[in-house]
């Protein structure tokens, strides 16, 4: 079983997509510190203007803690976020050959105002997961995961070995801090992921691939999943 175990982010790049589609038990790790200038409440769009960031604005109380889990975060509903990030994507990818067919779909989560970000982030990964067309890939969150002891590598063995994983996907800048020994003696294979995707029809040129996984979903619909992982290679 092949395990993937990765901290949520917000409408992620089409390589998240890549490992959740590989996996068939994807852990959003969620209960390890929040990276305040990382991906896990923003992400970028296609513009005429160039790419723009899209950022859910959290409260700060707790924010610089360098102990505050990303699950504990808040959002700051104080602003109209919701309404500008909705308006954004209508207003960039309306003239999108299938921006009409996800809408509504995609409109109910700027509509839900959760009090958490993970509550935000978390589930509208999985439906557009579904959307994609990844359907065998089975979700945990390693906040509600229990009996998990000790930190970095160790930690990530003991999800893995709580979840009976043969097979841990990476990503390749783990290369730097992943203690390889440790997984290979508890009997758990390694692997790294590599990034390289074709190019798509995109609006705006010129071709920008470090965008949301949205630009690739209203441009190709349901191809998309074509441009991510090679079918041959997804888990059925």
């Amino acid at each position: 079983m092949r395990v993937v175990i990765l901290q949520p982010s917000y409408i992620p790049w089409r390589g998240y997509f890549h490992q959740i589609a590989l996996a068939d038990v994807f852990v959003f790790y969620d209960d390890v510190k929040y990276d305040k200038n990382g991906w896990r409440n923003r992400n970028r769009i296609k513009t005429p203007q160039g790419p723009q960031w899209l950022t859910i604005p959290v409260l700060n109380k707790g924010v610089e803690s360098q102990h505050t889990p990303i699950h504990e975060i808040r959002i700051n509903d104080q602003t109209d976020w919701a309404k500008k990030h909705w308006n954004a994507l209508q207003t960039n990818y309306a003239r999108a050959p299938f921006f009409d067919a996800y809408a509504s779909q995609l409109s109910a989560f700027y509509l839900s105002r959760p009090t958490y970000l993970t509550d935000l982030t978390i589930p509208q990964t999985v439906a557009l997961a579904r959307l994609l067309g990844i359907t065998h890939t089975r979700f945990l969150r390693s906040s509600q995961l229990t009996g998990l002891s000790g930190v970095k590598t160790d930690r990530l063995l003991s999800i893995l070995t709580q979840l009976g994983a043969t097979h841990y996907l990476s990503g390749p800048s783990a290369r730097d801090y992943l203690e390889e020994d440790k997984l290979r003696q508890a009997g758990i294979a390694l692997e790294y992921m590599q990034y390289s995707y074709p190019s798509y029809p995109q609006l705006y040129p010129p071709f920008e691939g470090q965008v949301s996984i949205l630009d690739l979903l209203f441009m190709t619909g349901p191809d998309a999943l074509d441009y991510i992982v090679e079918q041959k290679d997804t888990p059925k």
